[in-house]
């Protein structure tokens, strides 16, 4: 069964109103640390970017992003994983304006909004710490536009009043502005897997921006597009890439997997921006990057997991079954425990070739399609994405990993798509595909480059925000039989919120 970690959440208002961050009626450790020691700027903005470790649950802001996709869902197998319902109707589309997932995943973003504020409106804070705490804000500012097409966003001139509301389209243009102001401020990255705002990361992020400005401006009445992708957008995510490629600091990895390995900071140059784990160092940075194995893998696997998550088969069968991403014998795991990395699929076994069995003594055979609301152990094909560490599971030094270097060329390869310029997307995407050990295409269109994003980012957290860019969001999937309403693109503001902030104004369809 998950094991999910319950903490109290402040709400926005209390944690944005709160004269300081550190109000001792808070339980949380990072605002304690922040109340128990010194409140310098140095600490404020180590705990914006500890609160950057929420997004390595596998609940709130990652639920939302991959269980209404095409490529994730969580069955219920029959006492486990029902929890009122929350994974089902993620997947289906249903959830309310009250699910945890939604109210965690809001209350999440803009508490480290919150903490990157403090560091802006600190008149200590260095021209840097500035600079790195806008990166920050910014950073939790995309993800609560692309979540919830809305942000509460405080005037640190009135620090008093309630957060005002910006709508998708006027925080879109706050990001863009952050971004390009703290360009200048920060650092060029001296490395790969960087854990701190960089000039790097950020040109990846205003690429992001831009690639998805067309949904992020589109008219509020009706979010799902269609979109219009415009020139000038798609040339300032080509130029944001540009200044990624042309460092000459990344470089695609051989080996796909050790993007996600526990000795990633070190085996990868994709690494753009990440959290840095150390071995060892269990939750001291609030990250778990073992969430990623517990939540798929079986408990007569090693590691023993939750028995949880799986993707779906019509998201698997865009494999070619012969590409490095979708599987792989990973040395010092496979060989020691049996576990692949990669799409679990059909009869698993241990390290000498011995079937596994389930607890009832089944074999432990991993199915395809199957009714998520009524599974069996072993049903649903999991996926093995970060490579568990055997001489320490619990505590891996896997860098967690936001933003990487296949994710640019990507990018650009989709904007000079949508810009007309087929030949050279395709020059970009084969260019990828056959580091990945797959054959060139001879053509592109739009769907070849979203299933290629899929293949190249799948359970990474970006294929919500995919689809919906391409159009393919609400199309029925396994276990959802039917289209869903437009106005579902985007997630309700929680009604608590509403409730006391009312700049807040609830989304079309909610």
């Amino acid at each position: 069964m998950k094991n999910i970690k319950k903490i109290f959440i402040p709400s926005l208002v209390t944690i944005l109103m709160s004269g300081t961050i550190g109000c001792t009626k808070l339980d949380d450790p990072l605002l304690d640390k922040i109340d128990k020691a010194s409140t310098g700027v140095d600490l404020q903005l180590k705990a914006a970017y500890q609160s950057l470790g929420t997004f390595t649950d596998q609940a709130a802001i990652y639920a939302l992003t991959e269980h209404p996709s095409d490529e994730m869902q969580g069955p219920t197998r029959g006492a486990d994983w029902d929890d009122n319902g929350r994974w089902r109707n993620l997947h289906t589309h249903t959830w309310t304006n009250q699910s945890d997932d939604v109210l965690a995943a809001w209350n999440n973003l803009n508490r480290g909004h919150a903490l990157a504020n403090e560091v802006i409106g600190d008149s200590r804070a260095t021209k840097l710490q500035v600079a790195e705490a806008k990166y920050l804000r910014a950073f939790y500012m995309f993800y609560t536009v692309d979540l919830f097409g809305q942000v509460a966003f405080r005037d640190l001139a009135n620090p008093g009043a309630l957060p005002k509301a910006l709508s998708r389209k006027d925080a879109t243009a706050q990001i863009i502005a952050d971004l390009k102001a703290v360009s200048a401020d920060l650092p060029s990255a001296t490395s790969t897997n960087t854990g701190s705002a960089t000039k790097e990361a950020a040109a990846f992020l205003l690429a992001k921006v831009y690639l998805n400005n067309a949904v992020f401006t589109q008219d509020p009445a009706n979010p799902a597009g269609p979109f219009t992708f415009a020139k000038a957008d798609m040339d300032a995510v080509i130029a944001n890439a540009d200044i990624i490629i042309n460092s000459g600091k990344y470089a695609l990895s051989a080996n796909y997997f050790d993007n996600f390995h526990y000795e990633n900071s070190t085996r990868s140059k994709e690494l753009i921006f990440v959290i840095q784990n150390e071995k060892g160092a269990s939750n001291l940075n609030g990250s778990s990057p073992r969430n990623r194995y517990y939540m798929t893998t079986h408990y007569n696997q090693v590691p023993s997991g939750w028995n949880g998550f799986t993707t779906l088969s019509d998201f698997y069968n865009t494999f070619d079954k012969t590409d490095s991403r979708f599987g792989a014998a990973i040395p010092g795991l496979t060989d020691k425990k049996g576990l692949r990395a990669g799409f679990l699929f059909g009869q698993q076994f241990d390290e000498t070739g011995k079937a596994l069995n389930d607890r009832s003594g089944k074999p432990l055979a991993f199915t395809l399609k199957y009714d998520f609301r009524v599974a069996n152990e072993a049903d649903g094909v999991r996926v093995i994405k970060y490579i568990p560490d055997l001489s320490d599971i619990d505590s891996p030094g896997n860098d967690y990993v936001f933003f990487r270097y296949a994710d640019v060329l990507l990018m650009k390869a989709e904007a000079l798509f949508r810009s007309g310029n087929s030949a050279s997307a395709l020059t970009i995407i084969n260019s990828l595909r056959t580091t990945r050990g797959v054959p060139a295409l001879t053509s592109l269109t739009e769907k070849a480059i979203l299933d290629e994003r899929g293949r190249e980012l799948y359970w990474e957290g970006w294929r919500r925000n995919d689809q919906i860019r391409f159009g393919t969001f609400a199309a029925p999937v396994d276990n959802r039989s039917t289209a869903s309403p437009a106005y579902r693109v985007v997630f309700p503001i929680p009604q608590r919120e509403l409730e006391i902030n009312a700049n807040l104004k609830q989304n079309v369809g909610y």
